[in-house]
């Protein structure tokens, strides 16, 4: 039986990061952001290089659904590295079938970085209003939550790695401390547009990130994303020594 996760980022988060540790490991396949084409369809968001994301996967969700997530796989992981905020207009009762990680950033940082790259930033752009519905949903079912902060898993990412595999049922394994640094094959097209930081990498950094002053157009964005990130940190892993 395959072990199916959907790893649910915001974006400007480490997510890359964490596919690339997961493409690691000898049991796992990885797929980037498989509903980004999805997305801009439905949403009309015009993100860098948008028609080229458009032409490179299946636009609809149900063929994503059915090809991709649902695909046979010659591994018995695969790792989904998702983004949150293409959650729209899709059934998502395939999330029944899968593991569910809900990766979280302090907004703040998220907000300074994803507004260079889309000015009219929202708090439904970085994705936190479905984390909590995903959160809400997967403590209804009676499961428990996964819930890795990125300032957690950057502090100290094998104790946080070991936690993480613990709750998905599967053998921490050493070789996700680390990769090669540069592109990789399962990279989206959108690559180019927001990878280079993690191109640069080789393992989990914890570089300081930039506090400039928030700009005040953002500010009530910031004080309602806040509120949202609060209640999922309750819920993060705090790590295994």
């Amino acid at each position: 039986m395959t072990l199916r996760i959907n790893c649910w980022s915001g974006p400007r988060n480490i997510s890359t990061a964490l596919m690339y540790s997961f493409r690691e490991r000898v049991d796992t396949t990885v797929v980037d952001e498989p509903f980004y084409a999805h997305y801009l369809r439905v949403s009309g968001r015009k993100h860098p290089g948008y028609q080229e994301v458009l032409n490179s996967q299946d636009q609809y969700s149900e063929q994503v659904i059915e090809n991709v997530i649902q695909s046979k796989y010659t591994t018995p992981v695969v790792f989904f590295k998702q983004m949150c905020h293409h959650l729209v207009e899709i059934d998502l009762s395939f999330l029944n079938n899968c593991s569910n990680i809900l990766l979280i950033r302090e907004p703040s940082l998220v907000i300074r970085s994803h507004a260079k790259n889309v000015p009219d930033l929202k708090v439904s752009d970085i994705g936190l209003d479905v984390q909590n519905s995903l959160l809400n949903r997967i403590i209804k079912s009676g499961a428990v939550p996964i819930v890795v902060d990125s300032a957690n898993l950057l502090m100290n990412p094998e104790a946080i790695l070991k936690e993480l595999c613990q709750h998905l049922g599967i053998a921490f394994d050493t070789s996700m401390l680390s990769w090669e640094s540069g592109p990789k094959p399962e990279d989206g097209v959108w690559a180019r547009h927001w990878y280079k930081n993690t191109h640069e990498s080789s393992s989990f950094s914890n570089k300081e990130s930039s506090r400039d002053p928030m700009p005040e157009k953002f500010l009530p964005v910031l004080e309602e994303a806040t509120v949202l990130y609060d209640n999922l940190k309750k819920y993060a892993c705090k790590g295994i020594k």
